[in-house]
């Protein structure tokens, strides 16, 4: 999925409505819906650039944390399996 958007975009985008802007006129200047809006405010809202960066980053290594767990425990299974077999 490609996103229109950078985490830095849209930390621009909230806070400008976090200034004193309606919500209706910062979504249309930037050609996004009110639900999307209020979806980026409840994942980013409060953050900042850097934290945006960190919670990336954390992001990517979960997942990678999360791939080396599976394929670990698939790699048990497979190694359980053959030993039952010999048996």
């Amino acid at each position: 999925m490609k996103k229109r958007f950078t985490e830095e975009q849209i930390i621009g985008i909230l806070k400008e409505q976090e200034s004193g802007e309606w919500t209706a006129d910062v979504c249309r200047r930037h050609g996004i819906s009110q639900a999307t809006f209020y979806k980026y405010k409840s994942k980013y809202g409060g953050l900042e650039v850097s934290d945006a960066r960190k919670l990336r980053a954390l992001e990517d290594e979960n997942n990678k944390l999360k791939k080396m767990l599976a394929e670990q425990m698939l790699d048990n299974a497979m190694l359980r399996d053959v030993n039952l077999k010999k048996w």
